[in-house]
């Protein structure tokens, strides 16, 4: 069975980060699969360092001179380039991301068994919680998975996970989409397809500062904006448990500091799990992180409703944590 691996790497990514990619990605079970890895490099510079480096250690590299809809124009010409070799699936990543060695196998193997789900992902977990912004979503993703679990809107940050070939290549990722992961999910459901859920996991890196999380949320909220276009289309599936899913992502995380109560109420549990001081501190992070949270989304409605767009601003990476 082909199964090709796709990482997008923007200009600002590192070198560091983009070679321990490498060595994440080739820790995976690949056992059995043809695999073609292809990293699609958003060229830097004329001499851009990266290139060659990740040439050097066995991979493909698809490198553009330009960075024509950023990450969703990158997947796209990604997928463009794999049409040769014809895989079945395409496993996508982020350069930071670091897959359990089974993730892959667990997630063709679901894909296998349903011919109606587009994409298999795992839980994610967050690899670097060191200071309070990280510490703050590495708490966050813990409910994240609580809720992924049991949604009827699957839908996985970055479409990170393994996809049907065919299917992402059909229907493609719309590059004028700030959220081009959620728009493509939104459309694969509304088409009937689901999303699964498999064993395994997926850490990623937080956001180590504040900042960060602000410009990475604005952005993820003004993309859930943009979803409001698929309002008839999500009801003409008359699939109530998805209607609910999919309006409630779209309402509820834009007042979310509505449920700071909640997190009051979640104090006693905090220090129990963590013991009274990281509890406290895990508290703090997470009141702040909700605040944080809810200024983003405030100014990502008023940037829509005057028609202005929220930029893209890479994160800066911390590579010292394996």
């Amino acid at each position: 069975m082909k199964v090709a691996i796709l990482i997008p790497v923007s200009p600002f990514e590192p070198l560091e980060t983009v070679l321990k990619s490498v060595e994440r990605i080739k820790r995976l079970d690949l056992e059995g699969f043809d695999v073609k890895i292809v990293y699609v490099v958003d060229r830097k510079n004329p001499r851009d360092e990266r290139i060659e480096e990740l040439r050097k250690r066995g991979v493909e590299v698809l490198v553009r001179n330009d960075n024509r809809g950023k990450r969703a124009g990158a997947i796209n010409d990604g997928l463009n380039f794999l049409k040769g070799f014809n895989p079945k699936y395409v496993a996508i990543f982020d350069v930071d991301s670091n897959p359990s060695v089974d993730f892959v196998k667990n997630c063709v193997q679901a894909l296998e068994n349903d011919e109606k789900a587009y994409i298999a992902s795992t839980k994610r977990y967050v690899y670097n919680p060191i200071n309070l912004p990280s510490k703050a979503v590495w708490l966050e993703y813990y409910l994240i998975n609580f809720f992924l679990k049991r949604t009827k809107f699957k839908q996985f940050n970055g479409l990170i996970g393994v996809l049907r070939f065919d299917l992402i290549c059909k229907y493609k990722l719309r590059e004028n989409a700030i959220a081009e992961d959620a728009d493509f999910a939104t459309r694969m459901h509304c088409l009937g397809y689901r999303a699964l859920l498999v064993e395994g996991k997926l850490l990623e890196q937080a956001p180590m500062r504040w900042r960060d999380t602000f410009n990475q949320r604005s952005r993820w909220y003004y993309g859930g904006l943009q979803l409001w276009r698929y309002f008839k289309d999500v009801l003409r599936t008359r699939n109530f448990g998805f209607i609910a899913s999919w309006i409630s992502s779209l309402t509820l995380t834009y007042v979310v500091l509505a449920f700071l109560p909640l997190l009051i109420l979640a104090l006693p549990y905090l220090t129990y799990k963590l013991g009274l001081k990281e509890g406290l501190k895990g508290f703090f992070a997470l009141t702040v992180h909700t605040t944080v949270l809810q200024i983003s989304a405030i100014y990502s409605v008023v940037k829509f409703l005057i028609g202005k767009r929220v930029e893209w601003k890479p994160v800066e990476r911390f590579e010292e944590i394996s």
